[in-house]
């Protein structure tokens, strides 16, 4: 199957990357799916990057089960960024292999969320224009993406003045525009880096609940990079924990508690155990590299 990567950029950086597969019936994607068994998982092998004498990931391996929700959590400078960075192909890779149920990057579609929201939409194009940029790109009719947008406005019910532009909404609104342009590809991985960082606290727990009710309504594998422990397993299936540079998988924790979860839940005393068990084992790579 060919892909086509469109970066959607906003003023100053590249905001955000929408890998977008070409329709099902192309007879390269059979020849493709023949040479990649599918695994139903993404599996990383052998990754390595640096940056000049800066060794990030050297023989890295993990295996994600995909359709899951998964949070990334590590010490500062251990690489979160960067290795959704990497297994998304927005960075190149020094070796190894991605794939995702035995595709390549290329064979899947993929969206990425950043953290500065400010600088993630075109602030000449209302809000609702941002949202129908990616499908033009990719070629849809205006009928046809009249009616993908409608439709994802209508299951997540957004409360948003779509014809303001974005500099004119408040953070969280923004920040959600983006969120929701990243959606209306249908991607089959949603990746989302530290997208609350830049919220105050407030509308950082009401995108929380937000992520969930998306995360919940469609199943898209959803990597969040995270710096709050709190955070990442209130939105988790499971934390992926990380070492220290060069970067290896410290540990990964089954985040067995309910759907949804509101802020109550974080003085659980289940949520209580998992946050304190993920803290030990930050501790313990923290102290011991």
């Amino acid at each position: 199957m060919s892909a086509k990567m469109f970066p959607i950029d906003g003023p100053g950086m590249e905001a955000q990357t929408t890998q977008v597969t070409a329709d099902a019936t192309e007879k390269p994607e059979l020849a493709q799916s023949a040479r990649h068994p599918r695994q139903k998982l993404i599996t990383v092998r052998g990754l390595k990057k640096a940056f000049g004498d800066v060794v990030v990931y050297d023989g890295f391996d993990i295996d994600l089960p995909e359709g899951r929700l998964i949070s990334i959590f590590g010490p500062n400078g251990c690489g979160k960024s960067t290795l959704i960075n990497l297994i998304s192909g927005l960075m190149p890779i020094d070796a190894g292999e991605v794939l995702y149920d035995g595709r390549t990057i290329k064979e899947t579609k993929i969206s990425y969320v950043f953290q500065n929201y400010r600088e993630a939409l075109f602030p000449w194009l209302r809000a609702i224009d941002n949202i129908h940029y990616p499908l033009k790109v990719m070629g849809l009719s205006a009928k046809q993406r009249a009616e993908r947008v409608e439709r994802l406005l209508a299951d997540f019910e957004v409360k948003i003045d779509l014809n303001a532009y974005p500099y004119t909404l408040s953070g969280g609104q923004q920040q959600t525009v983006s969120i929701l342009r990243a959606l209306v590809t249908d991607p089959e991985v949603l990746f989302l880096d530290e997208p609350f960082s830049a919220l105050d606290y407030e509308m950082t727990l009401f995108m929380r609940e937000q992520i969930q009710k998306i995360y919940l309504k469609t199943k898209t594998t959803t990597l969040v990079v995270s710096h709050d422990l709190e955070e990442a397993v209130q939105l988790a299936d499971k934390v992926l924990l990380l070492t220290r540079r060069p970067t290896q998988v410290a540990e990964i924790v089954d985040i067995d508690l309910p759907w949804p979860r509101t802020t109550e839940i974080t003085t659980d005393a289940r949520f209580v155990d998992l946050k304190r068990y993920c803290l030990d084992v930050f501790w313990r790579e923290v102290k011991t590299r």
